[in-house]
């Protein structure tokens, strides 16, 4: 499969977890997360079969779930090793199916909270021999509301069993959840919230009106072949895609109402090349791993600064190289600059086309973390310091 050398994530994490401990990791998209737990995860299984369900790898997305599916196939194809995806979503066929798989008694069950639960809750699905319980993008989960699910799944399984927590970012409430349901781990933490070195990062300032203009020559300069668009919602992605596939380029659109199996379908003829441009949601952002996307725009800026970290991390995935364009109005001035705070490091602003008129001007403005500083410090009389403390820099995440 090509794997020579681990990544800095596979080479702290594996003999770790070969060592039996529990272990909360962070580490940004596209470093090798999966195989880090994967790997040793296979390598038990192997050494003490039990044709049993022996590992519970929870994921955020069904396209995630179905990805660590594959990378299972792949890693344990010369095994006798098995696994089962389970998520929503998918009409009465894909339940049944999900349904003889877990009958079939598998070794490793990868699975989304809610599909799992309704497997739990109705006694089809029994965790008593499990061993690994996995939590992989828990930043993610966290934030689609799916702490109360995962407390309720940790009621069904063994208190004796080996948890590992993956995330991209390490948030204070991951913290809290990793104090709940992990004994005495080891932290691995890998460049929190920076993007990939391989990625060219660029800004163009725009009115509203000049953005689609923009987005449309950028696409049509043929210097791009795999590119994912980002906007801020549903609605937005539908109209983009109405306006680019009016200028006949081979696009197409992905969202949650979309059926599972169109979803699929899009993902397919994106992965094969055979859809050069694709435009999303966040949704879009983690849980799907995809090689040789050469460009990430954001059509919006980001409200969540780690989002920017998630969606331009698209690109430039397993040491490669990418550009990430973001599209910047004046409204998105505080975002841009929250961002910046973050990857501590100012993005580079590209000159706007000629043929699309004189780009804004925007004044200066300050980021969030910057713009609260400077507000209290306004309450303060010249000279005096607040009591007890002394040059504290804000936390970037």
């Amino acid at each position: 499969m090509g794997y020579n050398i681990p990544t800095a994530i596979q080479q702290m994490a594996i003999p770790v977890i070969l060592q039996g401990k529990d272990v909360i990791a962070c580490a940004q998209t596209g470093t090798g997360k999966t195989a880090s737990y994967l790997l040793p995860v296979l390598n038990h299984i192997g050494q003490n079969p039990k044709h049993q369900i022996s590992a519970l790898i929870l994921a955020p997305t069904r396209e995630l779930a179905q990805q660590i599916d594959q990378q299972v196939e792949g890693l344990a194809y010369f095994t006798a090793i098995s696994s089962q995806a389970v998520y929503g979503g998918g009409d009465g066929s894909a339940y049944d199916q999900q349904r003889k798989g877990i009958d079939n008694k598998v070794d490793i069950l990868i699975a989304t909270p809610g599909r799992l639960l309704s497997f739990l809750s109705s006694g089809a699905l029994k965790l008593n021999h499990l061993h690994f319980l996995v939590l992989d993008e828990a930043d993610r989960m966290l934030d689609m509301g799916f702490q109360d699910d995962i407390m309720r799944i940790i009621s069904h399984i063994p208190a004796k069993r080996q948890t590992l927590l993956f995330s991209a970012t390490m948030p204070g409430r991951i913290r809290t959840l990793a104090r709940a349901i992990l004994q005495n781990p080891e932290q691995i933490n890998i460049a929190i919230s920076q993007p990939a070195e391989g990625i060219n990062q660029q800004i163009y300032k725009v009115y509203d009106e000049q953005k689609t203009k923009l987005l449309t020559l950028l696409l049509k300069g043929g210097q791009y072949n795999s590119i994912i668009i980002f906007a801020s919602t549903k609605e937005k992605v539908k109209a983009l895609y109405k306006d680019l596939k009016s200028t006949g380029l081979n696009v197409n659109l992905f969202h949650s109402d979309m059926k599972q199996n169109e979803r699929e379908d899009i993902l397919l003829d994106f992965k094969n090349k055979k859809l050069p441009i694709i435009i999303g949601t966040d949704a879009l952002s983690r849980g799907i791993d995809v090689e040789g996307i050469d460009l990430v725009v954001n059509y919006d800026v980001p409200s969540d600064p780690e989002d920017y970290i998630h969606r331009i991390g698209r690109t430039a995935r397993a040491a490669t190289t990418g550009t990430a364009i973001t599209l910047v109005n004046e409204r998105d001035q505080r975002r841009l600059a929250n961002i910046q705070q973050l990857i501590n490091k100012e993005i580079t602003e590209v000159a706007l086309p000629a043929e699309l008129g004189e780009a804004p001007i925007f004044k200066p403005v300050t980021s969030h973390n910057q713009h609260r500083q400077k507000r209290h410090s306004g309450n303060r009389k010249p000279g005096n310091k607040p009591a007890g403390k002394k040059n504290i820099k804000p936390k970037s995440s």
